[in-house]
């Protein structure tokens, strides 16, 4: 294991993860390996030396006195204060003492336990990673290639390094998938199931994909000027948005709707022809639900 931090560079920029994160994984696969080498039975620490770039085993035992070592003396995890002494006169009973064991003692088998050990743990890592990487994009697009439908009409989608999928219930009515089309969809929910592993359900159908496609198509939305207070959606057939905007200068509902309609034609397209209407918020409620009913005329409110 010489030269082992030119190793875990190597691993690291190959797998797009943290030096550190592999320093851990290899530390702990060296430990797993001495465990079966040497015996389960005896606690070991790996230490990587960054300025040599090599990488060190220790057996650790504990320091006890003379009357408990005699009592245990078949525990090689402790060590009587007298013998510890001899190696260490400053040191006191409950401190630990580590043993450096020379790497060539694992055996020849060692090499094939350990790259089965860093395999085991290195994909363990990436998995954490892409789990937390698709749960912090909760709430947000992201587009795939669908590259299955199932017997249900499920379809899975490719993103990146996971296969997502649009469950049936999730896809506006009316639309159907072949393989290779290019689908937008936000992701309603990451899990981890025992069997099939990281799972990633994708939805066209909650109002959340509307909001964020108007962030796409309008700069002002996505600048944070104008701004959606609400969003109501029969996905495919018709929406509604409450609009309003922080700078007076600026009209939420023109700058949403866009030149000609551009704008908000672009998401209804996306959307399958859905029909969107674009209302500004009030905070008078008797307000806001007249603009909401709009385009029937109210002649009277009362909340």
């Amino acid at each position: 294991l010489e030269k082992i931090i030119d190793i875990i560079e190597s691993i690291a920029h190959e797998k797009g993860l943290k030096m550190d994160d592999v320093k851990d994984v290899v530390a702990v696969a060296v430990v797993k390996t001495a465990k079966r080498a040497y015996g389960e039975e005896y606690e070991y620490e790996a230490e990587i030396d960054e300025k040599n770039k090599t990488l060190k085993l220790f057996q650790k035992v504990t320091v006890v006195s003379n009357e408990e070592k005699t009592a245990e003396e078949e525990n090689e995890n402790i060590i009587g204060i007298d013998e510890a002494k001899e190696i260490d006169p400053e040191i006191e009973i409950g401190d630990e003492l580590t043993y450096e064991l020379p790497l060539e003692g694992l055996g020849r088998s060692a090499a094939a336990t350990l790259q089965r050990e860093l395999e085991f743990h290195l994909q363990r890592l990436l998995e954490r990673d892409i789990f937390e990487k698709y749960k912090n994009k909760i709430k947000q697009i992201v587009t795939g290639t669908v590259i299955r439908i199932d017997n249900e009409e499920n379809t899975y989608i490719e993103i990146d390094e996971v296969r997502a999928i649009l469950p049936k219930k999730n896809r506006i009515k009316g639309e159907k998938f072949k393989i290779g089309d290019v689908v937008k969809a936000v992701i309603r929910r990451v899990y981890i199931d025992k069997s099939l592993g990281i799972q990633v359900e994708l939805s066209r159908t909650t109002p959340l994909f509307l909001e964020e496609l108007l962030k796409l198509e309008v700069p002002e939305i996505n600048d944070g000027i104008v701004l959606i207070h609400k969003s109501a959606r029969i996905p495919g057939e018709r929406a509604k948005v409450a609009l309003s905007s922080i700078n007076p200068r600026v009209d939420p509902v023109g700058a949403t709707v866009g030149t000609k309609g551009v704008r908000i034609n672009a998401v209804s397209k996306e959307l399958c022809n859905e029909n969107i209407d674009c209302i500004e918020y009030s905070p008078v409620g008797e307000i806001f639900i007249a603009r909401a009913l709009s385009p029937a005329i109210i002649t009277s409110i009362k909340i």
